[in-house]
């Protein structure tokens, strides 16, 4: 993940601190226990997880409990207990069910519940814990800081974007949408070669999710983009001829360059109203790559997709 990390406007410590956010959740035993919960809670609450691989209700628990933690933005931190490898650790803290979770604070539990919560409760009780130890509220949620970070991508503040994508990665490194977030950024930004690096760098899981592959598209329809030439040009063309599909053609990939979904969207479109099969579908399916780009709730996604379908089957 350093490579993309690294993406970072400022660049610095940036290491360090995707390794802090590792540190949220960890998993612990007898001999680390007042290291990662006593030690560690006399700075801010640790929630301890005491489960076992045999409970159902755990497995619910487990998930659903690391989610509103990375949710706490680090004013919380989560250490799991297996207690089948730590039996006399659950003895000394008089475990009886399973799951049980007890936050911690200065050293001392403050609070607790036993049983699967619903998330909603789950977060009530992180909020009543935060609380009792005086801690700061957590901030916005992973997918408020999201949305903050399109809309500031959207409306030209690349730079600001970033650092909100940052923010998250900070506390979830392998969040698949903030990685695409960041490297789209570097893209409306020109660094394509440094975006090309980084997407060979991604592990597995991360390279096969459909925001990463949306990024791959963007940045294949950013350098055609470059090479298609002048929009005034390339309109002056159309009005002597508007059969001239390759300049409609590469007008749509200067639209595109300049963030003009809609126009470029149309352009295409036109195209395939013109003549369907022009250039071997080339139309079609690069109108296809812009989906991939802009993504499927994009409304100008949803809008041309429609036309798009009423052309071709018309």
């Amino acid at each position: 993940m350093e490579p993309l990390i690294g993406l970072s406007s400022s660049g610095n410590g940036s290491q360090e601190q995707a390794g802090a956010a590792g540190d949220l959740i960890k998993e612990s035993n007898l001999q680390s226990f007042r290291a990662d919960v006593i030690d560690a809670s006399m700075q801010q609450p640790v929630l301890v997880d005491f489960w076992a691989e045999w409970c159902g209700p755990c497995k619910q628990l487990g998930p659903a409990l690391e989610k509103v933690v990375k949710e706490a933005r680090g004013t919380v931190k989560l250490v799991k207990i297996d207690v089948d490898q730590n039996q006399e650790l659950a003895q000394q803290l008089r475990i009886q069910s399973l799951p049980t979770v007890y936050a911690f604070y200065q050293g001392q539990p403050i609070d607790g519940f036993q049983g699967a919560l619903p998330e909603s409760q789950l977060k009530e009780f992180i909020t009543r814990v935060t609380e009792a130890a005086g801690v700061s509220a957590p901030g916005a949620t992973t997918e408020e800081l999201l949305q903050q970070a399109e809309a500031q991508r959207k409306d030209g503040q690349a730079e600001e974007a970033m650092q909100t994508y940052i923010s998250i990665l900070e506390q979830e490194s392998e969040n698949a949408a903030a990685l695409a977030g960041l490297l789209r950024c570097r893209i409306d930004l020109g660094d394509t070669e440094e975006v090309e690096q980084a997407l060979e760098d991604l592990n597995e899981p991360l390279r096969s999710s459909p925001e990463i592959q949306a990024v791959h598209s963007a940045l294949e329809l950013a350098r055609e983009a470059a090479e298609s030439g002048d929009a005034a040009e390339l309109e002056a063309r159309l009005q002597a001829n508007p059969d001239d599909h390759q300049a409609r053609f590469d007008l749509a990939q200067a639209h595109f360059a300049q963030g003009r979904k809609e126009a470029a969207a149309e352009a295409l479109l036109e195209i395939i109203r013109r003549k369907k099969d022009w250039n071997e579908d080339a139309a079609r399916q690069q109108l296809v790559k812009y989906f991939e780009a802009w993504g499927p709730s994009d409304p100008v996604t949803q809008d041309a997709r429609r036309r798009l379908s009423s052309l071709l089957f018309a």
